[in-house]
């Protein structure tokens, strides 16, 4: 028992405390940067590990202020820096009077510290007290709130409120974070223009100081005024001279590298083919079926016959590696053609399938997405007469590298992909074929390379892949005509963002003009 209150506890406080030789390293670099601060906080200072290196390294500060919520580590604290002139206090970061204290410290001030690993989810389930007041600072809206995005780690919540109150300070804030947290932090910052002269992203190896199997870096951002610098370079630990890339803030959006941002953006556009995600069922002990001689083995271990009106073979991420030519190792029962149809024909039309359906009702009625609220008895989510096309490109949203997948039919039937996918539906193979070789050519990647972070638990998004103008990306690398006859064959006109360019006989065309050049273009390229 004593354990798991130790685990609780530890959990609630975000418990990983910085150790000794970590905090010497990184307040030295501190001092390599030339940052010399007059007062030093930190706002969550546990046992006094980065308090204490702060003070060694920077012997001219002339405040010096710790805060913790733990009475343990204050008293720790305490005991460890008796005599050194600093102030510490118990009390939650949630509750101090940052704006008043802060605004009593002479310059330049240094914020520095190690905030909780934890987010705002993990603390509600341990019924902690020891949480924001609801905001919704992130000004998430719709379906973003509604899945879950709305979670977020309590130490980005703490260092977003710290630069805010530094602002137009000659002030440093250097914490120890987690890498995702650190470029939301920083995106926030860019995005609402709060102003930022330099800021530095430092690799740390949270597996050899921490003991967690996550990304994680010294973010050091100074907001000295007038300063608006929206790059940030990234260097692979502490040590580094030279910075690995820089990821910073354009058209509205964090980029991975900046390097690689200027050399394809150009390559931004509209979409000529529309992306899309796979079914969404959030029940796979149900909807998901092993083929087993004419009959299926569901997630559950039970063997039943249904029929095979409603069963399609699928694939999930982990399968799209070698999806082309590869049997599907599983089947999808997929209710619906088209989000909201009814579901009640299936009685009829397959009554096997009902009865299995009823069945097991339990499982699908108490999905929690909000999706399947006032919506027909086992719906699915994500569906429509793109999911049914008998080619497609596909690629995992959760894997760790850019693999465009060519998908075709499996005996007899379109195979449909679950909800960690995505695709662009495709008419024949050749199409399908022609896309995925755009796709997986080497500007493709560089330009995809530009915007992904791979650390991120889905670090291929919709909002990524919609990003590139695919027939920018053709023009580009010379098959333009090809598309322009894909593009025609399904009736689509597609109008240029830009002001002036050339059909694919070198006359000139403007805005708008887009569909007479579709009319009037050769059909020079085959399926």
């Amino acid at each position: 028992m004593r354990t798991i209150q130790k685990s609780k506890r530890a959990a609630e406080f975000g418990d990983f405390q910085t150790p000794r030789a970590l905090a010497h390293q990184a307040c030295r670099l501190l001092t390599q940067l030339e940052i010399r601060p007059a007062s030093i906080v930190e706002p969550t200072c546990g046992t006094g590990n980065f308090l204490a290196a702060a003070l060694d390294e920077f012997g001219n500060a002339t405040e010096a202020i710790g805060l913790d919520i733990n009475p343990e580590y204050i008293s720790a604290a305490t005991s460890r820096l008796r005599g050194r002139g600093a102030l510490l206090v118990c009390d939650s970061f949630f509750e101090t009077d940052w704006p008043k204290l802060l605004g009593r410290l002479p310059e330049p001030i240094l914020v520095i510290g190690n905030p909780p690993w934890v987010t705002n989810a993990q603390l509600s389930a341990l019924g902690s007290s020891n949480l924001p007041k609801k905001s919704n600072f992130q000004r998430l809206t719709g379906f973003q709130a509604i899945t879950g995005k709305a979670n977020f780690d309590i130490s980005e919540w703490m260092l977003i409120l710290m630069l805010e109150w530094l602002e137009g300070r000659n002030a440093t804030m250097a914490m120890l974070c987690k890498t995702t947290v650190a470029r939301k932090v920083l995106t926030h910052a860019w995005k609402n223009q709060i102003h930022l002269n330099t800021s530095r992203i430092y690799g740390v190896d949270a597996a050899q100081h921490f003991g967690a199997s996550v990304g994680a870096c010294f973010l050091v951002c100074d907001t000295l005024p007038p300063g608006r610098e929206c790059n940030c370079p990234v260097y692979k630990d502490m040590a580094a001279k030279k910075a690995a890339q820089a990821i910073g803030f354009r058209d509205g959006v964090p980029v991975a590298d900046i390097t690689l941002y200027h050399r394809w953006k150009h390559l931004q556009g509209e979409q000529v083919y529309k992306w899309r995600s796979g079914i969404k069922h959030d029940c796979s002990k149900v909807m998901e079926l092993r083929s087993e001689g004419g009959r299926y083995r569901n997630r559950l271990g039970k063997v039943i016959e249904l029929e095979d009106d409603y069963l399609f073979p699928m694939l999930k991420s982990s399968d799209l590696g070698a999806a082309i030519g590869k049997r599907p190792r599983r089947w999808m029962l997929v209710t619906q053609r088209a989000v909201g149809d009814e579901t009640d024909i299936i009685r009829s039309r397959a009554p096997a399938t009902w009865k299995y359906l009823e069945q097991h009702a339990p499982f699908l009625d108490r999905r929690g997405s909000s999706v399947y609220k006032d919506r027909p008895r086992f719906s699915v989510f994500g569906v429509g007469p793109y999911t049914f096309a008998p080619w497609k490109v596909a690629i995992s949203g959760f894997y760790k590298k850019l693999e465009f997948t060519v998908v075709g039919r499996f005996e007899g039937k379109p195979t449909v992909l679950d909800d960690t996918a995505y695709f662009i539906p495709c008419d024949t193979k050749g199409e399908a074929v022609y896309l995925a070789s755009l796709f997986n050519s080497p500007i493709a990647t560089e330009f995809f390379r530009a915007w992904v972070f791979w650390d991120t638990k889905r670090p291929i998004t919709a909002e990524l892949l919609r990003r590139l103008d695919l027939l920018a990306l053709a023009r580009e690398l010379g098959t333009e005509s090809r598309m322009l006859d894909y593009l025609s064959r399904k009736g689509k006109s597609h109008s240029r963002r830009c002001t002036g360019g050339r059909d694919v006989q070198g006359r000139l065309f403007s805005n708008g003009s887009s569909t007479r050049l579709l009319r009037t273009m050769g059909a020079n390229d085959t399926a």
